[in-house]
């Protein structure tokens, strides 16, 4: 799966408009593009998987209640090429390994459900502080499967897009019956009750 991917075909776009020809291909592959997009930004996350992995930048934080540094990342479920460095020196270096780490939460995978946190375990004679992006962290970062709930998010919400074409003014359906709705003041409506559980408090990528 590639980084920043469409989260449905355009097969199963096709499938679920109840669409038979290929005259509307190309704004259907448009369309699911931009669902993909607004679930990305709704949920402050994204459901692909980098190909290699890739460093980001992080700042440790001490946890007090359980006495141990923490690094908040961003969404993993492999440890596949995982390394993490800590610039003990101060000068962007990264150069003291971090072999010791769990990786939290601790139920994550068995539940199909990345890890969100590293718990560090210093290395003796390395002190880990709260440097400002002092720990390099480099991972496979994102989802390893599109969860069933965002693809019918995706599919939901390229119908609705495609709506858009037939309402140039934005609304679909009848003040008269009650069944007015603006179709691009947020996202679908059923798409926000599918996406609630996968929001992240902050926007991948930013940790």
């Amino acid at each position: 799966m590639a980084w920043v991917p469409s989260y449905v075909s355009l097969a199963e776009a096709k499938a679920y408009v109840r669409v038979a020809d290929a005259l509307d291909d190309a704004e259907l592959n448009l369309a699911v593009a931009a669902a993909s997009r607004i679930i990305d930004d709704h949920t402050h996350r994204q459901f692909g998987l980098l190909d290699a992995p890739a460093p980001r930048i992080y700042t440790a934080r001490r946890d007090p209640v359980h006495d141990r540094w923490v690094v908040e990342i961003d969404d993993l479920m492999t440890e596949s090429g995982l390394v993490i460095g800590y610039d003990a020196a101060g000068d962007g270096g990264y150069a003291t390994a971090i072999p010791g780490y769990a990786l939290r939460p601790v139920n994550a995978a068995p539940s199909g459900w990345p890890w969100t946190a590293l718990v560090l375990a210093a290395p003796a004679g390395v002190a880990i502080t709260d440097r400002d992006a002092g720990v390099r962290v480099t991972a496979r970062w994102g989802w390893t499967t599109v969860p069933d709930a965002i693809r019918q998010a995706c599919l939901l919400q390229t119908s609705r897009l495609l709506s858009r074409r037939d309402s140039p003014y934005g609304i679909a359906g009848s003040p008269e019956a009650g069944s007015e709705l603006r179709l691009l003041a947020r996202v679908d409506p059923d798409v926000a009750v599918a996406l609630a559980p996968y929001r992240r408090h902050h926007r991948w990528g930013f940790a």
